[in-house]
C-alpha cells in the first residue's frame, strides 16, 4: 500500500468539505480554532507513519480521549475489568452526548463508556485505580506517541470547567444513584484535563496502534488481551461518533472515536489506525471533512471490517 498516495488523494478529496459545519462554540477556547485546518496520519503496524496536511499539528483531542481511558482501565483491572461493565453498558445511546434523559430511567448507568456520563464513569474508576486518572494518561500517551512533550492545555481546561455545568449535573446525578467512587469534584477534574490534553494526528494515530495491533503496544509489551481490543473496537464501531454511529458505520465501516476538537481516530485491524482533524463539525459533533476523509479512505483501499 503507497500510503502516502493514498492520503494525498483523500485529502483532496476532503478539502472541499473543510469550512463546512461548526467550529465547536460551547467551550470558548475551542472556538477560537481556525476551520480551514486539515490533516490526516496513518500508522501501521509496524510503526511505519504517513501525513498530509495539518498531521503534526497539536489539538485539543476531547472525547477521543474517552477511548483510552477504557483501554487504561481494563488494561489496570488485571483480569477483573467485567466490573466496569457492571457500571456502564455498551449499547448506543441514541441521544446527545452529554444527555440527561436517560441517566433517571436507567438508575444511573449511563449507556455506554463513549458519552459523557459513560466517560466519567470510566474516569471515576481509573481514578481509584491510579490515584491521578488524568496524568496516568498523558504518560501512557507519552510512551505509545513517543512524544514526551504532549501536555495539557491549561486554558481548554479552565474553559471546560467554567462551562461545565452539564457534567457536573451528570456526575452528581450518577453519585446520587452510588456509580461514583470518587468524590465529584475530582472526577469532573480529571476528566476536564484528560479532555484538554494537546496531540496532532500522528501523535493519535500511533498511540492509538495498539488497537490494530490486537492489544500490543508499541515496544512489543501486551496491554490488553487480543479479546479486550477487540471489545474496545467493538463499541468504537457501535457508539464512538456519539448518536451517529450507524450513519458513520454505513458511510466508514471503521471502528472509530470522534472528538469536538475535530479529531477522528480509526481502527483497521490487523494494519493500521488513522487520525484525521478538521474543526468543522456536524450537528451531533462529528468532523464533517474528518467523516468524508474516513469514508474516501475505505472506499480507495476497500478496507474496513466489513
Amino acid at each position: 500500500m503507497d500510503y502516502q498516495a493514498v492520503l494525498e488523494e483523500v485529502a483532496a478529496h476532503a478539502r472541499p468539505y473543510v469550512r463546512q459545519g461548526r467550529v465547536a462554540d460551547y467551550i470558548p477556547a475551542l472556538e477560537r480554532v481556525s476551520a480551514d485546518r486539515f490533516g490526516i496520519a496513518v500508522a501501521d503496524i509496524n510503526g511505519e507513519v504517513y501525513g498530509v496536511g495539518d498531521w503534526e499539528t497539536p489539538f485539543s483531542v476531547q472525547s477521543i480521549s474517552k477511548t483510552f481511558s477504557l483501554a487504561l482501565v481494563m488494561a489496570q483491572s488485571h483480569g477483573g475489568h467485567d466490573s466496569i461493565w457492571r457500571r456502564v453498558g455498551r449499547e448506543p445511546s441514541g441521544t446527545p452526548f452529554n444527555s440527561l434523559v436517560q441517566l433517571e430511567a436507567e438508575n444511573g448507568i449511563p449507556r455506554n463508556p463513549f458519552i459523557n456520563a459513560g466517560a466519567l464513569v470510566v474516569t471515576d474508576r481509573l481514578q481509584t485505580l491510579t490515584g491521578d486518572a488524568s496524568t496516568s494518561m498523558l504518560h501512557f500517551l507519552r510512551e505509545e506517541s513517543g512524544n514526551q512533550d504532549l501536555a495539557f492545555d491549561q486554558a481548554v481546561a479552565d474553559s471546560e470547567a467554567e462551562h461545565g455545568d452539564r457534567n457536573a449535573a451528570l456526575a452528581h446525578f450518577m453519585a446520587a444513584f452510588g456509580n461514583l467512587e470518587n468524590p465529584v469534584p475530582s472526577v469532573i477534574e480529571h476528566y476536564f484535563w484528560q479532555c484538554s490534553i494537546e496531540m496532532s494526528c500522528r501523535d493519535l494515530a500511533v498511540a492509538g496502534g495498539f488497537l490494530a495491533r490486537h492489544g500490543l503496544r508499541a515496544d512489543g509489551s501486551r496491554l490488553l488481551e487480543a479479546r479486550e481490543a477487540k471489545r474496545i473496537n467493538a463499541v468504537m464501531l457501535t457508539c464512538g461518533t456519539y448518536d451517529a454511529a450507524g450513519e458513520f458505520a454505513y458511510r466508514v465501516g471503521l471502528p472509530a472515536k470522534s472528538g469536538v476538537g475535530g479529531g477522528i481516530i480509526a481502527v483497521i485491524p490487523g494494519r493500521c489506525t488513522l487520525c484525521v482533524w478538521s474543526p468543522g463539525l456536524d450537528a451531533r459533533g462529528n468532523s464533517v471533512a474528518g467523516a468524508a476523509a474516513l469514508d474516501h479512505f475505505t472506499t480507495l483501499t476497500g478496507w474496513s471490517v466489513f
